[in-house]
């Protein structure tokens, strides 16, 4: 499955933040990092314990919320 990752620059805590939106039942933002590199590093570790305990727990997946059509570029 594909889920969506946001990463945002946060003044407010100096560094970049993660949100998982189709993972609602957790606490956003779930992880952040330095360099969005990082924050992207450890948005995939957190997105593969959350798949890991979803899983150990027999509850099923959140289905991953798509965009529409794909965007045509002129």
């Amino acid at each position: 499955m594909k889920y969506t990752i946001v990463i945002q620059w946060s003044e407010e805590d100096d560094c970049y933040v993660v949100l998982l939106p189709d993972f609602t039942n957790i606490m956003q933002p779930c992880t952040h990092g330095e360099t969005y590199e990082e924050a992207l590093k450890n948005a995939q570790e957190v997105l593969e314990m959350l798949i890991e305990t979803y899983l150990a727990d027999d509850e099923p997946l959140p289905e991953p919320k798509t965009l529409g059509k794909s965007l045509e570029v002129a």
